[in-house]
């Protein structure tokens, strides 16, 4: 908008100058024309009667040495011509034959001059002053280029000082836009108004009242969904431990059927525990004011994962030998997005396969399983919200979109390799955590 907005006011700033310019140059041309010929027509009326006054009085001798051409650079050149039109005086920078002009009072014009004739009242005595063309030529060439040139010059300069004016008027038309571009899920404060210019008022409180309208709707959404999750937990905990006893208790040839049901509800209990996390990871945590050490929440779901029937002896957690791993995360946070990490590298990888974690020195964590590759294609989709791969295990295809969100709430970044490097199988999904302050 902003380049539009110079070029149409340059080019019409440009345009309007040069018409404007090039009428300036005709209307001078028109009013050099009138004064020259009047300056002429005063030179003529004037030099006229000392010129036949003078003839008059001298001697025929005396007369000749005055028609005798003069020294020096002159403007207007003149003839005093009798009536059958021999030259009697002229000066020295006109010719001895007489200008090609009809002796009658007046202007008139030849190819290189413009002459004025003037004939004394006993019509003995004409005098012709010429003016030459190529005067006026110049005077008008000099006058133009006078005008032109400033405007030459202007335009460059018009082009910078039309930029500067533009940029600073729609510097708040930039705040806004700013702004609004860092709206988000996480990010629904309304616009400051405040330093807007009154044009921009309406779009800034139309905005206000449908971040609030969004603001409303999400929070809507996510109390329904936390509020689901969590209230779900116990009944599900209930029925599958119900269904647990009830294995127990009946024909075994009724065994399979309670298997699937155990099934589901362990699916749908891991469903809800991810609802609710994605939930808690949408509301906002992620970042920390205090500098937080990690190592601890590390060890942690590490150990609980290890307890577990999936992780049991298959998780080998490489430490750093130069200490703590300090940043400004949120330990809760932090603590989703490694058991996310760990659950998806034992759930997609071969039983009893290993899966490695290493703490790096600058500040990286990668999480790297045996499974199988997978596609390059589908790689950049996987954290997508219920995307899975081409895989037959159980899961709810939440575990890495919940990672990608609380790792850009963290200022972290997500990585995700197939095969993992330097290996010819396998799957790596490496956290770098934003630097210290």
């Amino acid at each position: 908008m902003t380049r539009r907005m110079v070029l149409a006011l340059v080019s019409v700033l440009a345009i309007s100058w040069m018409v404007a310019s090039a009428l300036g140059v005709m209307v001078m041309e028109e009013e050099f024309a009138e004064i020259f010929d009047s300056g002429v027509q005063e030179t003529a009326d004037r030099l006229l009667p000392l010129v036949a006054e003078d003839l008059r009085e001298r001697s025929p001798e005396a007369q000749r040495r005055l028609g005798q051409p003069t020294t020096g650079s002159e403007y207007l050149t003149y003839q005093v011509r009798d009536r059958d039109g021999a030259v009697l005086l002229h000066s020295h920078e006109s010719a001895r034959e007489g200008f090609d002009v009809p002796l009658r009072p007046g202007f008139a014009d030849t190819d290189t001059q413009r002459i004025y004739t003037v004939v004394t009242p006993e019509g003995d005595l004409y005098l012709q002053v010429a003016d030459a063309f190529a005067n006026r030529r110049e005077a008008i060439e000099e006058a133009s280029t006078a005008l032109i040139l400033p405007v030459l010059v202007l335009i460059p300069a018009s082009i910078i000082a039309v930029i500067l004016v533009i940029r600073r008027t729609l510097v708040p038309i930039q705040t806004l836009r700013d702004d609004i571009a860092r709206k988000d899920g996480g990010n629904l404060a309304p616009v400051d108004s405040g330093c807007l210019p009154t044009e921009l008022d309406p779009i800034a409180r139309s905005v206000n009242l449908l971040l609030e309208r969004l603001r409303s709707a999400l929070e809507a959404e996510r109390s329904f969904a936390s509020n689901s999750a969590h209230e779900l937990r116990t009944p599900i905990a209930g029925a599958l431990a119900q269904a647990q006893r009830l294995k127990a208790d009946i024909p075994p040839h009724l065994a399979p059927r309670v298997d699937q049901i155990e099934l589901s509800l362990s699916n749908l209990a891991q469903l809800s525990e991810k609802l609710l996390q994605m939930s808690r990871a949408e509301a906002g945590i992620g970042i920390s004011d205090t500098i937080v050490d990690l190592l601890p929440v590390l060890e942690l779901v590490v150990e609980d994962m290890s307890r577990s029937e999936l992780g049991a002896g298959r998780i080998h957690l490489h430490l750093p030998e130069d200490g703590p791993l300090k940043a400004k995360v949120d330990p809760d946070a932090f603590g989703i997005v490694i058991r996310n990490l760990l659950e998806n590298a034992l759930t997609h990888s071969p039983e009893d396969s290993p899966v490695d974690i290493y703490v790096d020195r600058n500040r990286s964590i990668r999480i790297v399983n045996d499974g199988t590759p997978v596609d390059p294609a589908l790689l950049p989709k996987l954290t997508t919200r219920f995307m899975r791969g081409q895989t037959q295990a159980s899961g709810s295809g939440l575990g890495l979109a919940i990672v990608d969100n609380l790792a850009k709430r963290m200022n972290a970044s997500l990585t995700l390799s197939s095969p993992a490097p330097g290996q010819e199988q396998g799957f790596e999904a490496k956290i770098d955590l934003p630097k210290q302050a």
